[in-house]
């Protein structure tokens, strides 16, 4: 499984942004300002849900899927009152397409794709006994495709690119946070459903021979260390 951690510029503007209004302070329970570094489980699906152009029918009977993978990431969360914050996270994710059905022996239809989740929710806190805070949020996201490869299974059909839509999507997430001691430090419990669909566009040389929207609605789950201050 690969696994892959950078930074990238629009949390790091992000994270500008929420940082420049909060004066430095030390850990607090009870301060602005949250970043959590987490070990993130990401879960797609990858289903073929609509054929778009198709000459040589080659999706009759056919089908794929993504793999799934973990990698580190980090978020950064701002409290707009005790109970209600904003987050986003950063990451990048690595991920390969293979096909099932008909398609079962292409183990690699898409060899090799980036994929960074911008996505900011807005979420609701509840406070229970001893500090422990379980939430549940929403909000917009987008999809960032970079850097996708052509297999190995269908290069030696002529297919010499791809390309996969930037796409806008929804979040859905629920967790806890649990304090250790009352200076910021905590543990984190996150996941997110996500409901996002891509295009896969695929060339030979400059000619498109394949086009397949696919489902990805990815399951997200996520653990780790939380400070707040």
């Amino acid at each position: 499984m690969k696994k892959l951690m950078t930074a990238t510029l629009p949390a790091l503007a992000a994270a500008a942004a929420l940082l420049a209004p909060v004066p430095a302070m030390a850990g607090s329970a009870e301060g602005k300002l949250q970043v959590k570094l987490l070990g993130t489980a990401v879960l797609p699906d990858g289903k073929i849900v609509e054929v778009k152009n198709d000459p040589l029918g080659l999706t009759v009977g056919a089908n794929t899927k993504a793999n799934d993978n973990v990698v580190p990431t980090l978020a950064v969360e701002y409290f707009l009152t005790p109970n209600v914050s904003a987050e986003t996270i950063c990451c990048f994710t690595q991920h390969h397409v293979s096909g099932t059905g008909t398609l079962a022996a292409a183990t690699e239809i898409v060899d090799h794709v980036l994929v960074l989740p911008a996505t900011l929710t807005l979420k609701y806190h509840l406070p229970l006994a001893g500090g422990i805070k379980p939430y549940v949020g929403a909000g917009p996201s987008v999809f960032f495709y970079i850097d996708e490869k052509a297999g190995s299974s269908v290069t030696p059909l002529g297919v010499t690119g791809v390309k996969m839509s930037n796409d806008v999507g929804f979040a859905l997430q629920a967790g806890v946070d649990i304090p250790v001691g009352d200076k910021g430090l905590g543990i984190s419990l996150d996941a997110k459903k996500y409901f996002m669909d891509t295009t896969a566009h695929f060339y030979a040389g400059t000619a498109e021979v394949l086009t397949t929207k696919h489902s990805l609605d990815p399951w997200v789950v996520s653990a780790g260390l939380a400070y707040r201050f």
